[in-house]
């Protein structure tokens, strides 16, 4: 069932948002300061192609991880949480969608705090 949800999540919508997070991940690294945010970009761009069957575990950071998050906010996370919050709504219309949609939904929590999240399978 994974792999099922995983083809056409890729097919419709995984890849878009995975472009979307690899876009912003090189605009960032194009300075030297934002290398740690993009290479973020990068890790969750990987995640966002495949994303069923793992889970994400939210705040586990340290002084650091909150200083770097409230900076990702302000630079990049809004962007992505809204791009994730517009896709979860399109999928939502749909029962169909709705598994979609909470992937969605997951990815923009993510998108707020990448700093000390961690994903398990």
């Amino acid at each position: 069932m994974r792999l099922i949800g995983n083809i056409i999540w890729f097919v419709f919508g995984g890849l878009i948002t995975a472009l979307g997070w690899t876009l912003a991940g090189i605009l960032v690294c194009l300075t030297i300061i934002g290398i740690p945010f993009g290479l973020q970009c990068f890790k969750i761009a990987g995640f966002v192609l495949w994303p069923f069957g793992k889970h994400i575990t939210l705040g586990e950071f340290a002084l650091a991880g909150l200083l770097g998050n409230i900076i990702w906010i302000i630079l990049l996370g809004w962007e992505l949480a809204l791009l994730h919050l517009g896709f979860a709504l399109l999928f939502a219309l749909s029962i169909i969608g709705i598994p979609f949609a909470l992937q969605h939904l997951k990815f923009a929590q993510l998108a707020f705090i990448p700093f000390g999240a961690s994903v398990r399978r």
